[in-house]
């Protein structure tokens, strides 16, 4: 499992460097207001060796130092753009996804540790979910998309026509799902939908019933929404890479933490129902 994060590590930092050197509005969403480009250039050999390079080597061989190595890498440019962003009151994209970068590896290196079951009351897990629902809401379908709409310049106000109502539309369907999602969670699951206090219960009823993921697919939908409502390739691409990533790297650490867990039940939930396309006529025990 983490083979293929890293692998995917790997690619998406050739394919951004490419996407640098190949287009000037994406390189352009990247720079830091009174920073040179030769500067952000000179990043471009440790980032490919250091970053995409070690991250290939660690996809074909288990090399924990490996990943520390790559984490440091992450560390050390996230406080080299968040210092620059900090001076020049600009870059928040380039921060932004390094700061992501971060998380990803952190996630990478300590994800064993992550994973503990929720010990609190119906009442607080709601509290608690409710809390979970608004922080990751804001960061990532406002702060996000807003930072990627300004670094491409074309942040506006959305014109009325077909395109924002059916945005509005998947995004109200979308937003109901995972509230749904959430819910049944606490209230069969008795824990929260963060693995940091995760559901001491294996949830198969509510949406659950038929799709095993549909919180996953309640926030790309979101994010396809807000591409659709903004007429944004950037934000489209935004909602689909962390489709991606959610699919390759963290459903198959979650699913396998769940199989620790539930054992059989969760092998025979798993056989039974799909993990994008809902199923509508199979029953569940």
């Amino acid at each position: 499992m983490k083979e293929t994060a890293y692998l995917l590590q790997s690619a998406l930092i050739s394919a951004w460097w490419v996407g640098l050197a190949t287009n000037r509005t994406f390189f352009d969403a990247f720079q830091f207001d009174e920073i040179p480009p030769t500067a952000f250039w000179a990043f471009f050999a440790p980032d490919v060796v250091i970053i995409g390079a070690l991250s290939a080597i660690r996809a074909y061989r288990k090399l924990p130092s490996l990943e520390h190595i790559v984490l440091g890498a992450f560390g050390y440019a996230s406080l080299y753009c968040a210092n620059a962003t900090f001076l020049t009151h600009s870059g928040f994209l380039p921060t932004g996804l390094m700061l992501l970068g971060l998380g990803y590896n952190l996630f990478l290196c300590f994800n064993d540790s992550l994973f503990r079951n929720a010990s609190s009351s119906f009442s607080l897990n709601v509290a608690k979910t409710i809390i979970q629902i608004v922080c990751i809401w804001i960061l990532a379908l406002a702060v996000i998309p807003y930072i990627i709409l300004d670094a491409f310049e074309v942040l506006s106000m959305p014109k009325l026509q077909f395109r924002f109502f059916l945005g509005l539309l998947v995004f109200t369907c979308c937003s109901a799902l995972g509230l749904t999602s959430s819910y049944v969670m606490v209230r069969d699951g008795a824990g929260t939908p963060l693995p940091l206090d995760q559901t001491n219960e294996l949830v198969v009823t509510g949406p659950y019933h038929y799709v095993r993921n549909p919180m996953a697919i309640a926030g790309i939908g979101q994010g396809i929404a807000i591409a659709i409502v903004f007429q944004s390739i950037p934000i489209l691409l935004y909602a689909l890479l962390g489709a991606l990533v959610w699919h390759l790297v963290v459903r198959p650490i979650e699913e396998q933490d769940m199989v620790w867990r539930f054992g059989d039940s969760y092998l025979e939930y798993r056989r039974r129902v799909s993990c994008w396309i809902p199923t509508f006529c199979r029953r569940i025990t």
